[in-house]
């Protein structure tokens, strides 16, 4: 499982982490977020494969898993300083960066208010923006959630995650990923979806220099691979995946695929030019 522990953030929040592998000298760093009402412990296929070259470092954002819940509102500045808070708990100066959906967007803004902190950014099955109807339809997703609960919103998400054959598996996957959602606090769920419907990062792409990978489901309907093809746009030198037959939550359906993505990151970064 690896080396659990709590960070404080500035403002006291307490972010529950894991850390897998040895954090030895020289060794990459790597960390990963996780997406919408999930937690670090999806992360824990990737995690493992990753884990053979370098340290990875799970943690679940304000509001999820294990982390202290709280109504909101969320800014997602306040998650990109969450995971500055995180590191400097940690003592971790420069490190890569990948996230998966909502994981991406904090990544992405990690990435625009602490550049010299990333060695390299991974955006999985993630966005810049969510499109001009974002406030609206995140808006009505949050307000179901207050009013009729999660349980009411697993078919439609599942539908989302995964491809109608990994579904039918009922995997260890599938199985998790419905119980942490199940289990999410609804208040922490309903600020985090107004958050994802109110921010806005397209201007920054073009100021990030650090190496990037992107990937997506050739199916995602959550960030459709017209999102994707828009990051890898804006961001210069960044590299694109598309991955046939799966959804949103590729990380989880295809773990292999997204560890490679994320090593060839690591092996372009530390490869000489």
């Amino acid at each position: 499982m690896g080396r659990q522990g709590t960070a404080r953030t500035r403002d006291g929040i307490d972010l529950h982490y894991t850390i897998h592998g040895e954090d030895s000298p020289g060794r990459p760093r790597f960390v990963l977020v996780h997406s919408l009402a999930m937690a670090g412990t999806v992360w824990e296929w990737v995690a493992k494969r990753l884990a053979q070259t370098a340290v990875v470092l799970t943690y679940d954002c304000r509001g999820h898993g294990a982390s202290t819940k709280m109504p909101g509102p969320y800014r997602l500045e306040t998650f990109g300083h969450d995971l500055a808070d995180l590191l400097d708990h940690l003592k971790w100066d420069r490190v890569y960066v990948a996230g998966a959906s909502m994981g991406g967007n904090v990544s992405l803004q990690f990435s625009v208010l602490y550049p010299n902190r990333v060695r390299g950014l991974g955006l999985i099955d993630t966005t810049a923006w969510y499109g001009p109807e974002a406030g609206e339809r995140w808006e009505q997703r949050a307000r179901k959630a207050e009013q009729n609960g999660l349980a009411a919103l697993i078919d439609f998400q599942e539908a989302r995650w995964f491809s109608d054959a990994f579904r039918a598996q009922n995997s260890e996957g599938v199985v998790r990923c419905r119980s942490i959602f199940l289990a999410n606090d609804v208040p922490s769920f309903a600020a985090t979806c107004r958050m994802l419907g109110a921010f806005d990062l397209r201007a920054d792409l073009p100021g990030l220099r650090m190496p990037t990978a992107i990937a997506v489901g050739e199916e995602d309907y959550a960030t459709p691979v017209a999102m994707a093809r828009e990051l890898h746009s804006g961001i210069a030198g960044s590299t694109f995946q598309m991955i046939p037959g799966v959804r949103h939550l590729t990380f989880v359906e295809c773990p292999d695929i997204i560890a490679g993505v994320l090593s060839d990151l690591l092996n372009r970064v530390s490869s000489p030019s």
